[in-house]
């Protein structure tokens, strides 16, 4: 298992009107990690911008730029180069007690944190405690979880927005990859599961070919603590393999948004958003 590859992520907005200004965060380069080697990366900026690179509080790559000059598009263009290396599919085997343990929860609070975004239903959450009490280990009751979620919530592009809540999914049945990660973290932490959000890229294609490009996407899974943390992705029900690439982690989606900004000018804005990747080896 582990292959190499090259993501080019492009992504930027149309203005329609002139902007005079404007101050962004890109969220595009993936970071190394025990299961991945990046061994190069740069992010290309049109207009030309002022930029500084720095690693967030999460560990997040963050390229802040600001452009000074008048222009009615941006485009954000980041190429990197990925070692993808071994899946853990299976943590230590973390018990309850452990969890449990008030310096563990002091240590973990942040992903243990219940925030707006993930707020889950409270049937939901009793369901979920249906699931820890006939569940080994917490391990066990992460899988249970992602079953119910699946069970229930359609994949539906279209059907939410990047704001809409947990519990509001959780009533529709349907969301994209995001709402399915949120409502996951919300209700494993309402059973004392610490666990986190994942951004990155996906190539849906498992049999691409050394040199072949496919087309990509900016995707969302999470990862559960189990001793070391554990990968899972409930918008697909799998172990996160060498067709994913981590980008960052935080508490939700709003701590790693890929691009987010302000500008001075025009009213109205298109986002536009590409991916692709390359098989290298």
């Amino acid at each position: 298992m582990g292959r190499q590859l090259r993501i080019v992520h492009r992504t930027g907005y149309r203005y329609n009107g002139w902007v005079s200004a404007s101050h962004n965060e890109a969220r595009m380069t993936p970071r190394s990690s025990r299961e991945q080697l990046v061994l190069a990366s740069k992010v290309d900026i049109t207009p030309l911008a002022w930029k500084y690179t720095y690693v967030d509080y999460w560990g997040t790559r963050v390229t802040a730029f600001e452009i000074g000059q008048g222009h009615r598009e941006m485009d954000v263009v980041a190429t990197s180069t990925v070692d993808i290396g071994e899946r853990f599919s299976d943590g230590l085997g973390v018990s309850w007690e452990e969890i449990q343990l008030p310096d563990f929860t002091d240590q973990y609070c942040e992903m243990l944190q219940i925030l707006p975004s993930v707020q889950p239903p409270e049937d939901a959450v009793t369901l979920a405690k249906g699931i820890a009490a006939d569940s080994a280990t917490p391990a066990q009751a992460v899988k249970g979880v992602v079953d119910l979620i699946r069970g229930r919530v359609d994949y539906v592009p279209g059907a939410t927005e990047v704001r809409t809540p947990a519990v509001e999914v959780w009533s529709k049945g349907a969301g994209v990859c995001q709402d399915m990660v949120h409502l996951t973290l919300g209700i494993l932490r309402s059973i004392g599961v610490p666990c986190r959000y994942v951004s990155g890229y996906v190539m849906p294609s498992q049999d691409a070919e050394p040199g072949e490009t496919k087309v990509g996407e900016s995707h969302a899974w999470l990862q559960y603590w189990d001793g070391v943390w554990v990968g899972i992705d409930p918008t697909n029900a799998v172990v996160p393999g060498d067709t994913h690439v981590e980008v960052g982690v935080g508490r939700d989606y709003f701590d790693v948004p890929p691009l987010k900004g302000v500008y001075s000018g025009s009213r109205s804005s298109d986002m536009f958003v590409e991916v692709e990747m390359t098989v290298l080896g």
